[in-house]
């Protein structure tokens, strides 16, 4: 059986549809994978931390596709969320910060190398 690890760096702050359409591409690959009981991760990098108070908002268009994946949502990266501002954000939701791999200047990155070692492909929206 396959395993695949998602990772979404697209920004809500640019309040575009591309944005939008990353994610919510990104949860449907994870709704189809959980579907098909693939092994799946769903990883928020980068400015993409700043998703996880937007998609847990009951008022998003997405989160009803939020909440039927959130149960792989492996986590958000916590040097990534002090970095961009959301790290209260992403504590206020329940979604667990990573920070797994120490990186200078940071409180520590999600480490995506150990998903490869796992044998995950990645991908990344």
């Amino acid at each position: 059986m396959s395993k695949t690890a998602i990772v979404i760096y697209s920004d809500p702050k640019a309040n575009s549809e591309e944005a939008l359409g990353r994610v919510f591409n990104a949860m449907f690959l994870a709704y189809e994978l959980k579907d098909k009981e693939q092994e799946v991760a769903l990883i928020f990098q980068g400015t993409g931390v700043r998703w996880v108070s937007e998609l847990t908002n009951p008022a998003h268009p997405a989160n009803a596709l939020y909440n039927a994946i959130s149960d792989k949502v492996a986590g958000a990266c916590l040097g990534c969320a002090d970095v961009f501002g959301a790290t209260e954000d992403v504590k206020s939701t329940g979604v667990s910060l990573v920070g797994d791999k120490a990186i200078p200047g940071t409180s520590g990155v999600i480490d995506l190398s150990r998903y490869l070692d796992e044998g995950y492909r990645l991908v990344t929206f």
